[in-house]
């Protein structure tokens, strides 16, 4: 997908903001309460976790990022590894579908968060309303260009990270970190299982760098900038997930943080500031989910519009202009009407770690001789997500079997349909006809 022209392209800090944007969202204002749930009083440690196992999952997108950078990102880098075809188109479709369930959680919050301001519930119908019209305005502000898009993310990303690092250190000062012997009595009823499970939604916080992929033609200098920018939003998004973490167990117990686990931050302000800190985390919470469903249905769009020029998709008519981002938005929507925030949390996990364990086994097992890596991370990244992808099933399959009946379901009809659209560019030789468009 070719730059609009006038437009300029991405600085690396321009990169940073819309990784972060992203990033922060959703991932300290919902995902909190959701891995206390799972972890108890170790919470803040299933954070940290999540940040190594992050850490080891972020190598393999680095070296595809510098060696195929482009707006396709994931796309691109499945079509290198597993060639055109069912297996692209699928794990293709995980990622993209991954990405607006994230924005769904993103919509959804900011009407969690808004509707604190009223002291009206989660449960409330105005929260998927509010969420659905958070969509809206990020569609408008994406039509506006890329330079609006950097600018946006840039400004809301500076004031965000700012005003969670006033919370963290306030919080930290003026509350209690647990003792040595409290956390080993409370953690007592977390077994190694539930930990695991927890830190799939802990990753859940951070699979917002898996965007940044996308900026390769948007982005200045992209084989350098496109890995840099990952790297650079993991090791900020890992700081501020664990102080602030750290400060909401200073601050609430872990069965107040659980019971307010759609909106723990918010409360876990009101012992430092008062009712005031409920207002100053909604309004962080506001900046925070708009700058993220902004930087998500960005990245997203582009996702879609590779995939139709790779022929993984049907090919998008030329009648509606941006069709890729009219789409992204109305899924993005009814996700958000559809499902509470527990659920979309644990669907959008399952579905980013089958998705980021194939792109792991695509490097180790099918890149060994074109791009320079060391298979052990990348082997090391495979064993993690798979042991916690098992015990986040074994977790849900007990506690909300609904999710794992979609989720399942979900991955069988991407796996037939791709199977089913792939007949249709296959002639009588059994060769696939995957040329790229030249028009996108």
């Amino acid at each position: 997908m070719k730059n609009r022209s006038g437009d300029k392209k991405l600085s690396l800090m321009g990169s940073v903001s819309l990784g972060t944007g992203v990033m922060i969202g959703a991932g300290v204002f919902v995902l909190t309460g959701q891995v206390a749930e799972q972890a108890g009083i170790l919470f803040p440690v299933a954070f940290l976790a999540g940040a190594v196992v992050t850490g080891f999952s972020a190598y393999s997108y680095v070296k595809f990022s510098n060696a195929y950078p482009s707006s396709g990102g994931i796309a691109n880098f499945l079509r290198v590894a597993y060639k055109p075809g069912t297996i692209t188109g699928t794990f293709s479709l995980l990622m993209y579908v991954s990405m607006v369930i994230a924005e769904s959680l993103l919509a959804r919050t900011f009407g969690t968060y808004t509707l604190r301001l009223f002291d009206i519930p989660s449960t409330s119908k105005l929260v998927p309303m509010l969420g659905v019209g958070l969509v809206a305005l990020a569609y408008i502000i994406n039509i506006s260009g890329n330079k609006l898009i950097g600018t946006t993310a840039t400004i809301t990303a500076g004031i965000k990270i700012a005003g969670i690092a006033i919370l963290a250190i306030a919080g930290l000062a003026v509350g209690a970190l647990p003792t040595f012997s409290s956390v080993g009595s409370d953690a007592g009823d977390v077994n190694a299982l539930s930990f695991i499970g927890a830190l799939a939604l802990a990753i859940l916080a951070f699979k917002g760098f898996t965007t940044i992929t996308n900026q390769g033609a948007d982005i200045k200098d992209p084989h350098r900038n496109v890995g840099r920018s990952i790297i650079i939003s993991v090791f900020i998004c890992a700081a501020v997930y664990v102080a602030l973490a750290l400060s909401v167990a200073a601050n609430l117990s872990v069965p107040e943080i659980v019971d307010a686990k759609d909106y723990a931050l918010a409360e876990a302000a009101r012992p430092v500031f008062g009712d005031w800190g409920v207002w100053f985390t909604v309004t962080l919470a506001i900046i925070a989910t708009v700058s993220g469903l902004i930087a998500s249905v960005f990245s997203a769009s582009r996702l879609l519009a590779m995939l139709s020029a790779m022929k993984q998709i049907p090919k998008f008519t030329k009648r509606v202009t941006n069709p890729a981002l009219i789409a992204t938005v109305l899924l993005a929507a009814t996700l958000t009407v559809l499902f509470d925030l527990t659920r979309i949390a644990a669907i959008g996990a399952i579905f980013y770690l089958v998705m980021d364990i194939a792109i792991h086994w695509g490097l180790f097992r099918h890149l060994r001789g074109q791009i320079e890596f060391r298979p052990f991370i990348t082997l090391t990244a495979i064993l993690f997500d798979t042991v916690i992808l098992t015990a986040f099933f074994v977790l849900k399959s007990r506690s909300d079997p609904l999710v794992v009946i979609i989720a399942v379901s979900g991955i069988l009809i991407v796996l037939v349909t791709q199977r089913l659209f792939m007949i249709t560019h296959t002639d009588s030789d059994g060769v696939m006809h995957m040329e790229m468009d030249d028009d996108k």
